[in-house]
């Protein structure tokens, strides 16, 4: 039990986060609170309203298929700059007002994940596999907090969008990490709004089919039961917005929906 808890802990943020002032410096508190402890710490972030305003702002719409934003090449300059830039640096300002050293990075730093365009359909979007963590474990050495957006890099040097539940899972996996994936609600909700506490494959394909678990959640949650099935234990997925859920965090506890692995 005692080496679960020295797992490097990697969040997932994004979507709404990056718009609520007091859901960020709540991340933060919660951040420094487990660095403190001397925990490893790693967060990944998307940030689609940013996105969104951004293409908005020069004249483009987006267009999201299955969950994934489709990306033609020439709107991946302002992609990248809205998630690798902007919204990259939203967090480390936070980390900073919150007392935490931290490096903001992408997912081509230091060859950190190697990455490939994942559907033609789907334009420059990336899908992540392994790649090399030793810049990722040197600035973990250092107990400083790596803050690292979803933009990655193919061979040729091509600027990829990644999916951020997929990015946080790679990275997980990448590090062997313990994985949560925080939103805006507090787990996977059943048809009435009430938080499911554990669900394993075959639960949620049910509720994929009785359309329960849709689109941005069924991304999320299938991410999850990669990272639960690869490492033989549960993903959690809850919410920054939850007070105490953040609390429950730092003390170690699990909190939203366990996603389980099948054994």
């Amino acid at each position: 039990m005692s080496s679960a808890k020295q797992k490097t802990l990697v969040l997932k943020v994004g979507g709404a986060l990056l718009e609520c002032d007091m859901g960020i410096a709540r991340l933060m508190q919660t951040a420094a609170s487990l660095l403190e402890q001397g925990k490893s710490l790693v967060i990944v972030h998307g940030g689609g309203c940013i996105v969104d305003k951004q293409l908005q702002l020069n004249g483009m719409t987006t267009e999201k298929k299955e969950g994934l934003r489709v990306t033609p090449p020439e709107q991946m300059p302002i992609i990248a700059g809205a998630l690798a830039g902007s919204a990259n640096k939203l967090l480390q300002s936070a980390a900073r007002a919150a007392g935490i050293h931290s490096v903001g990075l992408c997912l081509g730093d230091g060859d950190l994940l190697n990455a490939e365009i994942k559907d033609e359909q789907l334009g420059a979007v990336g899908q992540v596999t392994g790649g090399n963590p030793a810049y990722l474990n040197f600035i973990l050495a250092q107990g400083w907090l790596p803050i690292i957006s979803s933009i990655a890099l193919d061979i040729d040097g091509q600027l990829l969008n990644v999916n951020a539940d997929q990015a946080a899972t790679a990275v997980a996996k990448l590090v062997d990490g313990k994985l949560v994936l925080l939103s805006d609600v507090s787990g996977v909700l059943d048809g009435k709004g009430q938080l499911i506490p554990s669900l394993n494959a075959a639960e949620i394909a049910d509720l994929v089919k009785l359309g329960v678990i849709e689109k941005g959640m069924k991304v999320k949650v299938e991410a999850a039961l990669e990272v639960a099935q690869w490492m033989g234990e549960a993903v959690q997925v809850a919410s920054w917005r939850d007070a105490a859920q953040m609390l429950a965090l730092t003390k170690g506890e699990l909190i939203g929906t366990q996603i389980q692995p099948q054994l």
